[in-house]
């Protein structure tokens, strides 16, 4: 019997009559979906064979984001320096000169020394750390104008600065403060020393009125260019007047910073005029007054959703390490989301990429303090949370549309080390009935763990294995990691000869054009490949173009790409300057920036590693998205784990080598909340854990809290014990089974989901208070979470636990399995929650599309279309289905789809086609 036939076998399933989809790539625009609070009675109504004629979508333009980034990859090849080209200034400053006023530059006299008086003044939790570097003393506080007094911590992250900013300190004086209907912009000059080596004399600051909703505030070196990240933002078509905007930027000549305040209401939501601003060339730092302590986002880290104010420190420099409190993991997102005290919520957007400290404290306050680059923010209005994130994404690129087929469930594990192993594993998981629709490899899969190379003893077969996977409905994303060998012999290993010959890879510094060498899973050394060299798609592209023509893989797995090495720097280390060594360095892991990574003097096309280095795993992402685009001719599909804002718009992410057991298992709800409010949906953590041994009982429930990760995948070490379901017991494969069988009958809604984001915005998991803002209740709860706005997800995270409790805001709430009515609202329930099973609720006021569930997304696609009406108090419901082929590109943009809007009244059910295309 073929590979085909085995697998076949293993598909015993009943046909449907209706034609099977292929897959696309769609585009998202923001829509809320508009939810009632209350209902009385839930009823299924089952539409057996409904026609996909009527299947339809709601016609909607497509918002530009710039150029097309998914088809075309000019921007990767257009020269990195000019992508990140000046806004034109509203009030025609010289950017990167001095302006039309003639500015009177002096060096800097050391600031006075403050009074007691405005030393006394200052509490506990407004006090700004002045000298956040080692060997700090009295003397050499007082030396930069600042107070002392020895306090007793608080918090085991962080504490009070014993030396700290007195109330009148200021080291820049405002200047030719001009404004036109388009924004205001000044200078800033320089009066006294900020004890860092280098401080900018003259600053230009420009506030944007970029949209009604969005405040573009950016400070930077008017005499000299710096840095900026040469990331895509959507620039506006015009800029808007002030009066006409949701928020007011004001400047108070004689304090140095400004305030931004919500119009509506008069809240202060950012306000700098305190905490010590300082820009020196390594040393920026700006602090602001939040206007209350509901604060959330900042990435990627491990912790509560809701972040303690009690003095915590974040570093955002992306590292290779198993997660942890207090640690910088593998991406950069200096993006935070606010919960005001009167329900509204606003965001704030660092666009920066060099290393940076963010700091809370309790006023409650936020400090950045990055070591290069500009002060280039981007402050969104909401006014809830859910408008905050699209107008985040707006900004930063809406999130892919994945395949349909990556919705379904996927299994991996490292060291699986020969295809019959990967086959066996395989085939029992399908003999045990649990859904199941993508197989993934990891490195031991290649020929002495060099990239686009399979081992032809060990993985023989492998081509023909995938073939058959992809007779039956079934999928293959093999690892791919960035790193490329670089001992094999002139001609013996093409993805090195073809770098080399296109001068593609990072070099050793700016005056070298030998290639940075290090180390990670080849045998002997490793370079890597710059992304943002103008060559580097075009190499990327011809690498996986004959991989592919090879293996048939339908995605790639990026991994360490942060870039993660196992030398600190290189073999010899790193040579000894103000790249490497820093005047200020953030809290990262082993106190060295160039740990377990490259050297920060390595250079790249588009800049020193120092300043890139958090773009890594971006532009890798952006360059395999174009790759996977232009090979397969389909929708592409990957997963990174170093991510950066604008990830989300050509891949997904996951959370990375997390531990087994039970506090990382309830963290990584907190993960995946935190990367949709970053605009990457597609985001998931390796169920049951990576690092250590599982337990039957920790599967179990991680399973099924797993299969409803967007992104839904069991993955694991290559000394642990196997993982997968039936290699734990029955219990592990009943929960499995049942948990995913309700997510494959939910694939309509979580596609729709995923649309939504696409072209809107919308986040697919999100916290209660997204959808329940006024109610503060909601704010800090990390342990459930939602789908869309309708459906609730109740886990079990804590061992040998029977019962679960749950907060239900308000409206009705009805359970999934028996859609008996379970709460009205506003109350904390103890659930029966038995091994095998977990509590969904689906709010009222919802209709929620469902098929019945198959054992993969293509079988699961055959069946008639469901819908699950839940009517709130006034017996009134309402949902929507968008549907495509699941696979190609272009299905929105050429109008290849469908959509259908449900609204329901009492015992009546209207189906509302927008869009009719049959498939």
């Amino acid at each position: 019997m073929d590979d085909a036939s085995k697998i076949e076998k293993h598909l015993l399933v009943q046909s449907k009559n209706l034609d099977s989809f292929n897959d696309t790539s769609i585009y998202t625009m923001h829509w809320n979906l508009r939810q009632r609070d209350r209902n009385t009675v839930a009823r299924k109504i089952i539409i057996c064979g409904l026609s996909l004629a009527f299947l339809l979508l709601a016609l909607i333009i497509l918002r530009a984001f710039g150029k097309s980034f998914l088809c075309d990859n000019s921007y990767l090849n257009s020269n990195w320096n000019e992508i990140h080209a000046e806004f034109d200034s509203p009030f025609r400053l010289n950017s990167q000169g001095s302006s039309d006023i003639a500015l009177e530059l002096k060096t800097p006299l050391p600031h006075p020394k403050p009074s007691s008086e405005v030393c006394y003044d200052v509490p506990e939790e407004l006090r700004f750390d002045c000298f956040p570097l080692s060997g700090a003393s009295e003397d050499k506080c007082s030396e930069r104008g600042c107070c002392w007094k020895s306090t007793i911590s608080s918090s085991p992250d962080l504490g009070v600065p014993f030396c700290y900013y007195p109330s009148n300190y200021g080291l820049y004086k405002w200047d030719n403060i001009s404004q036109n209907e388009r924004g205001v912009a000044g200078n800033l000059v320089l009066k006294y020393s900020s004890g860092y080596v280098d401080d900018i004399l003259n600053l230009g600051v420009e506030a944007f009125f970029e949209t009604n909703y969005r405040l573009r505030i950016k400070i930077y070196d008017r005499e000299n260019r710096r840095y900026e990240p040469p990331v895509p933002v959507t620039e506006p078509k015009d800029f808007v007047e002030e009066l006409s905007t949701e928020y007011e930027f004001k400047i108070d000549p004689k304090k140095t910073g400004f305030v931004v305040k919500r119009r509506a209401t008069g809240e202060i939501i950012f306000d700098t005029t305190t905490g010590g601003f300082t820009f020196a060339n390594q040393f920026l730092q700006i602090s602001s007054l939040l206007p209350s302590p509901y604060l959330y986002g900042i990435g990627e880290q491990q912790d509560t959703l809701l972040h303690s104010t009690n003095w915590k420190q974040f570093s955002l420099f992306a590292h290779d390490g198993v997660p942890a409190d207090h640690m910088n993991l593998y991406g950069s997102h200096p993006f935070y989301l606010v919960m005001e005290n009167n329900g509204m919520s606003h965001g704030v957007f660092l666009k920066n990429s060099d290393p940076m400290d963010i700091i809370i404290q309790p006023a409650p306050a936020i400090t950045f303090r990055t070591i290069g680059g500009i002060f280039d923010f981007y402050i969104f209005l909401g006014p809830k949370p859910g408008d905050v994130v699209s107008q985040y994404t707006e900004l930063i690129g809406r999130p892919f549309m994945p395949p349909f087929w990556s919705l379904g469930y996927h299994q991996c594990r490292f060291g699986y080390n020969t295809l019959n192993r990967t086959k066996e594993i395989m085939g029992r998981t399908r003999d045990a009935g649990i859904p199941f629709d993508v197989q993934w490899v990891d490195i031991d899969y290649m020929d002495k763990r060099r990239d686009f190379t399979y081992d032809k003893d060990n993985y023989f077969g492998l081509p023909d294995f995938v073939k058959a996977l992809q007779l039956v409905g079934m999928h293959f994303i093999p690892i791919m990691d960035p790193g490329i060998s670089n001992a094999d012999s002139n001609g013996a290993y093409p993805p090195y000869d073809e770098g080399l010959e296109m001068n593609v890879f990072i070099k050793k510094n700016k005056n070298s054009a030998e290639p940075f060498e290090g180390k990670v899973w080849n045998p002997v050394s490793t370079v890597w490949p710059d992304f943002t060299h103008p060559n580097a798609t075009e190499y990327w592209i011809n690498q996986i173009r004959r991989f592919v023509e090879e293996v048939p893989i339908d995605g790639l797995w990026i991994d360490m790409n942060e870039p993660a090495n196992f030398y600190n720097g290189a073999k010899e280390g790193c040579p000894d300057n103000s790249l490497e060594n820093p005047p200020y360095t953030p809290r990262v892991v082993d106190g060295h920036l160039q740990h377990k990574t490259l050297c920060m003097s390595a250079q790249q096309y588009a800049g020193a590693h120092y300043d890139v280095h958090n773009l890594y795993g971006f532009t890798e992402t952006i360059a395999t998205n174009f790759a996977l685009t232009e090979v397969l001719k389909r929708r592409p599909f990957i997963i990174s784990r170093s991510t950066y804002p604008g990830q989300g718009h050509f891949g997904g992410h996951w959370t990375g080598d997390v531990r087994s057991d039970w506090g990382d298992m309830k963290k990584s709800i907190s993960a995946i909340l935190n990367f949709n409010m970053f605009g990457i949906p597609m985001v998931g953590a390796d169920i049951c854990g990576f690092v250590q041994n599982t337990t039957a009982d920790l599967c179990t429930r991680w399973m099924e809290l797993g299969a409803f990760y967007p992104f839904s995948r069991n993955h694991n070490s290559d000394d642990t014990i196997d993982q997968d379901p039936v290699a734990l017991g029955p219990d592990v494969v009943e929960a499995a089974k049942n948990s995913l069988l309700i997510r494959y009958s939910l694939l309509p809604y979580l596609y729709t989901l995923f649309w939504r984001a696409n072209q809107y915005g919308e986040t697919v998991a999100r916290p209660l208070f997204f959808e329940f803002p006024d109610d503060r209740s909601t704010y800090g709860i990390d342990v459930q979470f939602l789908w869309g706005s309708s459906l609730m997800i109740i886990p079990v995270l804590d061992p040998l636990e029977q019962v679960v409790t749950a907060y239900f805001p308000k409206g009705l709430w009805y359970d999934y399995e028996t859609f008996k009515l379970m709460s009205e609202g506003e109350e904390i329930m103890d659930l029966e929650s038995p091994s095998g099973k977990i509590r969904l609720a689906i709010r009222g006021g919802s209709i929620i599309p469902t098929q019945s569930p198959n054992v993969t997304t293509a079988r699961t696609r055959l069946s008639p279309f469901e819908l699950i009406a839940a009517l709130d108090e006034e017996q009134k419901a309402c949902g929507s289905l968008y549907w495509d082929d699941g696979i190609s590109i272009d299905s929105f943009m050429s109008g290849k789809y469908n959509y259908l809007e449900f609204s329901s009244s009492g015992s009546a059910l209207e189906i509302s086609p927008k869009k009719n295309w049959l498939l």
